[in-house]
């Protein structure tokens, strides 16, 4: 188990090879959603590492790990987070900001009123490894909606987002450190 949301079975893909210099352990995890072990919808791709014998320990990482993990925390709900009223009116946003943006809400709010942010993935974000970096496709939406004054919520508009973003890890001062690039 590694959180509510999911679990990660790392059972072995095969048996154990040992050589005189080194054991090789070929594991398969697959992450899903917690206490539903689900087959994927995806298929793991043979993965191969460069033969080096400097290091004490080598662990390698393939897509469809990555992909079962986005998988999985997609379908137990993870990618869905509301940003509650309280956490809006600590940054100042209401229906009067968004009333200067879009004419529409300006119309529909005279009176400033309190917003709710939704935010959701649409679908299971995809991400792919390259040499150097990986990337993360995420699509989806946000809905925003004002807080009337008897506590009842009225939606004012929902935008269908695409992010594409890359993020390359390096180690500096003994320290994993991201740089995160948004493409489009």
């Amino acid at each position: 188990k590694i959180d509510d949301l999911a679990e990660v079975d790392y059972s072995l893909s095969s048996s154990p090879a040992v050589f005189q210099p080194f054991i090789d352990l070929d594991l398969k995890g697959v992450f899903f959603p917690a206490g539903n072990y689900t087959d994927s919808p995806y298929v793991a791709a043979s993965l191969t590492i460069p033969d080096q014998s400097d290091s004490m320990l080598y662990l390698a990482f393939s897509e469809y790990f990555f992909q079962t993990s986005s998988f999985a925390y997609y379908t137990a709900g993870a990618f869905t987070v509301t940003i509650v009223e309280e956490a809006c009116s600590y940054f100042n946003i209401n229906t009067e900001i968004f009333g200067s943006i879009i004419p529409e809400v300006a119309k529909y709010s005279v009176t400033p009123y309190p917003v709710m942010l939704k935010l959701m993935s649409t679908e299971i974000p995809i991400i792919s490894l390259q040499k150097d970096s990986f990337t993360v496709q995420i699509q989806g939406s946000m809905e925003v909606l004002a807080v009337l004054p008897d506590s009842t919520i009225q939606s004012l508009f929902t935008l269908n987002i695409v992010a594409n973003t890359s993020i390359s890890l390096n180690i500096f001062d003994q320290k994993l450190m991201g740089s995160l690039c948004l493409n489009r």
